[in-house]
């Protein structure tokens, strides 16, 4: 992901996730994902460049009906049109988070992972630990080198 978010990825993401309206606002993209079945509603909202306090980045923000996660500085992220998802990361050195946006109005959000997990033997793990090595083990294909993108101190 070069240079934020792109009206080409919003449409990826808008798409993969069933998007019922996408909207331009000024700064970033507002996308709705609706859930009639389960009586579930999404918003999902990117910033392709915003103030994170002294630096400027990408911002991926999710508001539900009883929650509200922000993931700071988003370094890539990956669509699979497969499990009807997309995967939103972070990166430094040492460590990854990752906010997963499903299609069907539901998020997961795995913070501070220790790189090495999304390569480790899963069957080593504990489920709890597991689920989340696996989960970002999706977007390795985004990711920086083992060293990571940005320092972490």
């Amino acid at each position: 992901m070069s240079n934020g978010f792109t009206k080409e990825d919003i449409e990826q993401i808008g798409s993969v996730l069933g998007a019922e309206k996408t909207v331009f606002e000024k700064d970033h993209y507002r996308l709705k994902i609706t859930n009639n079945e389960e009586k579930r509603i999404l918003v999902l909202e990117l910033y392709p460049e915003t103030e994170l306090g002294r630096s400027r980045g990408r911002l991926v923000v999710v508001y539900t009906g009883n929650s509200h996660l922000q993931l700071h500085n988003c370094t890539g992220y990956v669509v699979s049109e497969e499990l009807g998802e997309v995967t939103f990361v972070t990166e430094t050195s040492r460590r990854l988070s990752g906010l997963v946006v499903e299609r069907g109005a539901s998020c997961s959000l795995y913070a501070g992972l220790d790189r090495s997990l999304i390569s480790s033997d899963f069957t080593t793990l504990g489920v709890e630990v597991m689920l989340s090595g696996v989960a970002l083990s999706l977007a390795e294909e985004v990711l920086g080198s083992e060293n990571g993108s940005d320092s972490e101190k």
